[in-house]
């Protein structure tokens, strides 16, 4: 499969660039008219959005200021202004959809003293990057990139709070969500990226970064007045191994030496008039920078059986079970059989420092898989990869081994993010997928590098074996605010489940937070190349009704539909891969009542497999109902969630 971008490029009439009567601001439309920038380049730069006429960002000043006091962004001359209209179509085929629609119109301005700024401005958002060209390599102290709103709005905020070694840049960007006002942000407090806030009804704006390459990764703060001002994390000069951390002990004061020719990555605004219009957003791949992989064939997207979730607990076996070659053999028994793709050796199988020193006989793992058609993907800290990342990658691959899962990089200053681009092309080179945990959001960088086949920085189910309060409100916030930033290893799939008054933690088969439908539809409302079943095989095949309906969803798709939803109460989404769609709904801990418009089906009768909540699921959220009925485009399906519940069908042509 080759990787190919249609492009439609062209310079469009100067009518398009509004000059204001003082010569010196700019103004940029998106094609439908209805979303404004106007660009301020003055003795500061500054810019500003508006929707439909209502303020999204407030007049905002942007700069960046580099070593020798040099301060890009003051004191602007514009040497040229160049306008253009961008129409072309992406094609995208480890993604929710097959192609995706990049049209929007640019503004470069070039500025005296070879650096410069592009700015675009699309029907569902803004963008806007800086860009150098200079010779040899410059160092950057920081950049000034500021958010303004014209109140004091509420947002939706993930902030840091597991500072690591006291170092408040060393995380593993897993939160849940704050729902405040800007003025109620605590000082020095960072949230990292993305973040939604109400803008006024039925606005909102989502905060993002783009085409993050060779750069450390933007956190907000609160500014001045109605402000979200961005952080960033400053250069590592000194890094310790703290167990499974490679930690940071002393930072520099800049935050980025890079070319001197470069684009920067791109800060952007999402706007939507409806909630459900963020569930299905394409902006990070329309910013992203195009594949470096010219053949793609090799990726293979699939499902997943994993041990690290369900502790290994297998049972009714006549071997004990733990990291040994008769327990994994058993898991790849349950993934053939369900004919899931792949199965994770995780944490424990070598020494965390050292790949080289294993515990288990890797190989005969791998020879047993290639027999059922399973693959087999590795886990790995970000340390031990890194101590020689070539030759292991190198090894690994010729032992037949199709991935590694590297975990806690927990860091997204200037050195760990070229580190993850680095670590995929070298991955690439020996036909190796990646899954990274323990990092930032992933902001497109899974178009450039396709192999990247997830990516975490979610707080996913894991945390629910040592306890979260409301984690199905957070179920329903993320496809809203994190899922735009790309794919999410929630890692899905739990079969203990549990009511609000029942959930307790248990690290050993641990519970999840609301009904057994509210885990089957994360399969159809997720994105997730490479998605996890995180409970074991032996509850699986004594749940194999649920089972045989996870195994059944497809981890990428040809279509996407986002049904209905409110960011922190409920989402619904729809997917088409071939003939076949899947679908799902979520709630929060709220029981609610929705209603399903099945227009988005195609011609012709449907066969509806159909898991909702049972009647007693208030009591026991293992219960479920299964049915199986007839359906048309022409139908709409009323459903009711329990506390904590969900839905899910799959619609087959008939």
């Amino acid at each position: 499969m080759k990787f190919r971008t249609l492009l439609l490029l062209c310079i469009i009439s100067p009518l398009s660039l509004v000059l204001a009567q003082n010569g010196k601001a700019y103004t940029l439309k998106s094609p439908d008219g209805k979303t404004v920038m106007t660009i301020l380049p003055k003795e500061t730069v500054s810019w500003m959005v508006q929707h439909d006429g209502a303020d999204v960002i407030t007049p905002s000043v942007i700069s960046i200021t580099l070593d020798d006091g040099e301060v890009l962004g003051q004191s602007v001359a514009v040497k040229k202004a160049a306008t253009a209209a961008i129409n072309e179509v992406i094609n995208t085929p480890i993604y929710k959809k097959d192609k995706v629609q990049n049209n929007c119109n640019q503004l470069t301005l070039t500025l005296k003293g070879d650096y410069g700024l592009i700015f675009r401005a699309y029907n569902d958002g803004v963008a806007y990057r800086w860009f150098t060209e200079r010779k040899g390599e410059i160092t950057i102290v920081n950049e000034e990139a500021n958010f303004n709103f014209k109140d004091d709005d509420k947002a939706f905020l993930p902030f840091v709070n597991d500072y690591r070694n006291k170092d408040k840049f060393n995380t593993s960007f897993e939160s849940h969500y704050d729902n405040i006002n800007i003025s109620a942000i605590k000082k020095d407090t960072l949230a990292f990226l993305p973040v939604l806030v109400d803008v006024g009804s039925p606005l909102k704006a989502v905060i993002l970064e783009g085409d993050l390459q060779d750069y450390p990764g933007m956190y907000v703060t609160r500014g001045e007045g109605n402000s979200l001002h961005g952080v960033f994390a400053p250069y590592p000069t000194e890094e310790f191994v703290n167990r499974l951390n490679y930690a940071v002990k002393s930072r520099a004061n800049y935050i980025a030496k890079t070319a001197g020719t470069r684009t920067f990555p791109w800060r952007v605004v999402v706007i939507s008039t409806e909630d459900r219009q963020l569930a299905d957003n394409d902006m990070m791949q329309r910013l992203a920078a195009p594949s470096r992989l010219t053949d793609i064939s090799w990726i293979k997207p699939g499902k997943v059986a994993w041990d690290w979730w369900n502790d290994w607990n297998i049972t009714h076996v006549d071997f004990k079970a733990g990291i040994n070659v008769p327990t994994y053999k058993y898991y790849i028994d349950f993934a053939a059989a369900n004919k899931l793709e792949y199965i994770i050796i995780d944490e424990g199988w070598s020494d965390d420092h050292d790949l080289n020193i294993s515990k288990l006989d890797v190989q005969a793992v791998v020879d047993y898989g290639k027999q059922k058609n399973v693959g087999v993907i590795l886990w790995s800290t970000w340390y031990a990869i890194t101590r020689d990342a070539d030759a292991l990658f190198a090894k690994f691959a010729k032992m037949g081994v199709k991935g590694f899962k590297i975990d806690f990089i927990d860091r997204d200053d200037q050195k760990a993010v070229s580190s993850l681009y680095d670590l995929a092309q070298l991955a690439a080179d020996h036909h190796l997928m990646v899954d990274y945990h323990g990092m930032y959001k992933p902001s497109g960088m899974q178009r450039t590098y396709p192999n990247i086949i997830n990516c975490e920085g979610v707080k996913g189910l894991e945390n629910m074996k040592w306890g979260v309060d409301n984690q199905p409100g957070y179920d329903v916030s993320i496809p809203f605010i994190r899922m735009m930033a790309g794919p999410m290893d929630y890692t899905p799939g739990g079969m203990r489940n549990a009511t609000k008054e029942a959930f307790r933690p248990v690290n050993s088969n641990p519970m999840t937070q609301g009904t057994r439908s509210h885990q089957l539809a994360m399969y159809a409302i997720f994105e997730a190349p490479l998605q996890m079943l995180s409970d074991n095989p032996t509850i699986y095949m004594r749940e194999q009704e649920s089972t045989d309906f996870i195994a059944a969803v497809p981890t990428t798709f040809d279509e996407t539909v986002a049904l209905d939803g409110k960011v922190g109460d409920f989402v619904s989404m729809a997917r088409r891969k071939g003939a076949t769609w899947y679908a799902g709904a979520m709630t929060n801990w709220t029981p609610r009542e929705i209603k399903i418009d099945l227009s988005f089906l195609g011609e012709g009768s449907y066969k509806a497999t159909i898991f909702e909540d049972g009647i007693n699921a208030n009591r026991d959220a293992t219960d479920y109902i299964r049915n199986v009925i007839t359906v048309t485009a022409k139908d709409k399906l009323t459903i009711k969630m329990a506390s904590g519940g969900g839905w899910a069908a799959r619609f087959e042509r008939e």
